[in-house]
């Protein structure tokens, strides 16, 4: 199932495939500040890919904060969250922002809060590894 969307001023583009409909899967946000004041609701499906690219990559935030192991991937014109981009392998993995997508309403999941603040570093990789998807970012350089 495929499902495309982007930023509001169209620079950057999302192509998230999952393996089950919408509304299967889970969505969630958690309990740190920068969720706090995006609302997003997040999703993830191992065994589906999100594909990333830009238009501009000068317009595109790639923040980090906390542990500093994941990139926030955020629109630096218009401002919207897009995905979070783990670097902790060779192979990048990521959560989406459904509200980034196109038929977002479709995701009718309710929404389930997580504190993920005082997680240990290897926690939050064995996590990651097992619930975040893949992603491929076209980018010359990421």
């Amino acid at each position: 199932m495929n499902h495309a969307g982007g930023c509001h001023c169209g620079n950057i583009h999302v192509l998230l495939r999952l393996s089950k409909p919408p509304e299967s899967n889970p969505v969630r946000t958690c309990t740190c500040s920068f969720c706090r004041s995006h609302n997003p609701r997040m999703i993830s499906d191992p065994e589906g890919l999100l594909e990333l690219s830009a238009d501009d990559w000068s317009l595109v935030e790639l923040y980090r904060f906390g542990t500093r192991t994941a990139d926030f991937v955020i629109c630096r014109r218009c401002g919207v969250f897009i995905a979070a981009i783990s670097d902790l392998s060779t192979k990048p993995s990521a959560v989406v922002n459904v509200n980034c997508l196109d038929d977002r309403a479709l995701f009718t999941a309710q929404q389930a809060m997580h504190e993920f603040q005082d997680e240990t570093l290897e926690a939050r990789t064995s996590r990651r590894t097992a619930n975040w998807m893949p992603a491929v970012v076209q980018r010359e350089r990421y």
